[in-house]
């Protein structure tokens, strides 16, 4: 089967009927993008559903000329610019890859319009969004109550995020310069954190 893999991540979610499958399927494109590529720019529409094949990628916003990382994606995870998919209105963010990548597209309109004849697609891609809108409080909560120290303590259960992300992005999503990122990780190492 094609995609084997992002079809056994998606179904740990919701079950989907043969039907559903070669339904969704039917939409699913394979697209390779090199390390640095813009997949949206800042400022365009999102009308795509996009799930990481192979690579790492990232959301972030421009705020007064400063890069600002809020979400990455690795194997198996989607990526999307909710806020704009729904509204159908621009956004401020981007999609950027910083590995190079392969991504699966689904065209949104297409995919929705499966939800009438398939409830079962429409399940699978309400928990997946749900499971998304939850990790994005998540991580809200966290910069609003909890220490540097602390949010990167957390993304230690996550060594290969850790291993893969470039720090100045690293120390972008939490919301602290370099420097200070590199202080952190010193006194990890000296057992001082």
């Amino acid at each position: 089967m094609e995609h084997a893999d992002f079809w056994a991540k998606l179904e740990q979610l919701q079950p989907l009927s043969p039907a559903a499958r070669d339904a969704v399927q039917s939409l699913l494109r394979a697209v390779s993008v090199p390390k640095g590529a813009l997949v949206q720019a800042p400022g365009s529409r999102c009308n795509t559903v996009y799930f990481v094949e192979s690579g790492l990628a990232r959301i972030f916003y421009l705020l007064d000329g400063k890069d600002v990382t809020e979400h990455f994606a690795l194997e198996y995870q989607p990526i999307v610019r909710a806020e704009s998919l729904f509204t159908g209105q621009p956004t401020s963010k981007g999609i950027e890859a910083l590995e190079a990548s392969t991504l699966l597209t689904l065209h949104a309109p297409s995919l929705f319009a499966l939800y009438d004849a398939h409830p079962d697609v429409e399940r699978l891609f309400r928990r997946l969004f749900e499971h998304e809108h939850i990790q994005v409080l998540r991580r809200l909560e966290s910069l609003q109550f909890k220490t540097a120290e602390e949010r990167y303590h957390e993304l230690e259960g996550q060594p290969e995020l850790l291993r893969r992300i470039p720090l100045k992005y690293l120390a972008s999503y939490l919301g602290i310069t370099p420097v200070s990122l590199s202080r952190i990780r010193a006194g990890k190492k000296s057992g001082r954190g």
